[in-house]
């Protein structure tokens, strides 16, 4: 019996970017599901495990950064796992953000392999205490 393929949320108002890394990332045998904005997002990750998230900064009704907060608080062992996507890795309020918190920042624009790379890294690190929950556990 096989294992189960890892899952991985990307989270990004860009409908065309969200669905070039769902492809990308599917045909490596990840399990992907995207969503648009925050509350989609909250919502998929208290029905369903998730093992990776990719997360854009600017959302059309909350940061990203507000959001990133909000999952690691409520799913602590999604720490290590969340990736911050951003063109704005240099403005103050993300820099003085980062330096208070311990999150991965992918810079756009990006490659996949920096994407796959990441993926790799955070999913071997994680393989140990892989969450098992759902939408019952919170």
């Amino acid at each position: 019996m096989s294992a189960q393929p890892y899952s991985v949320l990307i989270v990004d108002d860009e409908a065309p970017l969200r669905r070039v890394l769902e492809r990308s990332l599917t045909r490596q045998g990840y399990r992907v599901v995207g969503a648009g904005s925050a509350e989609t997002a909250y919502e998929l990750l208290a029905a369903a495990q998730t093992d990776a998230v990719l997360l854009d900064i600017h959302l059309p009704t909350m940061s990203g950064l507000a959001l990133y907060l909000a999952i690691v608080h409520r799913w602590p062992t999604l720490e290590g796992r969340v990736a911050i996507m951003t063109g704005d890795a240099e403005a103050e309020e993300v820099r003085a953000w980062l330096e208070r918190h311990r999150c991965t920042v992918i810079r756009k624009p990006f490659n996949l392999k920096e994407i796959t790379d990441w993926l790799a890294a955070a999913l071997r690190s994680g393989a140990a205490s892989r969450p098992k929950r759902g939408g019952a556990e919170a």
